[in-house]
């Protein structure tokens, strides 16, 4: 097995809120991976006392320990609980109503020597290479189809987030979970995986550089860190005028390669 994780951020003058690791429980015969990216709130009040950064590394360590612990509970059950741990620890101080509360997109997955099982909610992916080269990209893109001009719009995108018809992120509804893209797949069948932040999987997304398939050839070949190398010098190489998709220039970008 080989695993190769790399994450920086947007801005160095800001903490990283994004969260990757990886556990192997089992001595080889299985692991867990999970990769979350923090959304950023506005300067205004979200009602919540913790930065992006605290809700992460809680969230994601619950995950970590769950997905690799319990393997009685499917990965959804493994979000939900993550979820409702990470809720029950800043329920007392914070407003967890409010619609901003700290929240994540989640790549979730776990193998053994069958089957590899995986989630994803939100706008992360998840790449699994099969042997022959070929790559399925597991996405959840409800985000995507949200016209650029209600995203341009907090409050209009405030009345999708969370809600049906909208887009979903984990925060402190463990239901939430159950609104995840999920899905098994024989470990046979598969040669590597990739979990990618939307910071890094932009070399794909919005600057075209490259199908999934180059994506995780780049994995390979050069390593975790090249990626988001390779999308620092495209974002560089823009005009000044603000990026299309989430008008950040540079976003935190997080990298898991892991080849089984």
């Amino acid at each position: 097995m080989r695993f190769e994780l790399a994450t920086a951020p947007g801005d160095p003058e800001r903490p990283n809120e994004d969260w990757a690791s990886v556990a192997l429980p089992a001595a080889g015969q299985g692991g867990s991976l999970v990769l979350l990216d923090g959304v950023t709130p506005p300067a205004s009040d979200y009602g919540c006392v913790h930065p992006v950064p605290w809700f992460t590394a809680g969230l994601g360590g619950a995950l970590l320990e769950l997905s690799a612990s319990r393997r009685d509970l499917t990965l959804t059950e493994v979000l939900a609980e993550a979820i409702r741990r990470t809720a029950d620890a800043h329920r007392e101080t914070c407003d967890l109503s409010h619609v901003r509360t700290p929240q994540a997109t989640v790549v979730l997955a776990r193998w053994c020597a069958e089957e590899i099982e995986h989630l994803v909610l939100s706008d992360s992916a998840l790449l699994l290479e099969a042997h022959d080269g070929t790559v399925r990209a597991v996405l959840d893109d409800r985000l995507d189809r949200v016209p650029p001009e209600i995203l341009a719009s907090l409050a209009a995108t405030d009345a999708l987030r969370n809600a049906q018809g909208g887009f979903f992120t984990a925060a402190a509804d463990p239901a939430v979970a159950g609104l995840a893209v999920t899905g098994v797949t024989a470990r046979a069948d598969v040669r590597a995986l990739a979990a990618l932040s939307d910071g890094a999987s932009r070399w794909v997304d919005m600057f075209g550089e490259g199908d999934w398939a180059e994506c995780v050839a780049v994995l390979r070949k050069e390593g975790a860190q090249s990626l988001i190398d390779r999308v620092r010098a495209r974002e560089r190489a823009e005009p000044t005028t603000p990026l299309v998709r989430r008008w950040k220039r540079h976003d935190d970008a997080a990298v898991i390669y892991a080849e089984l």
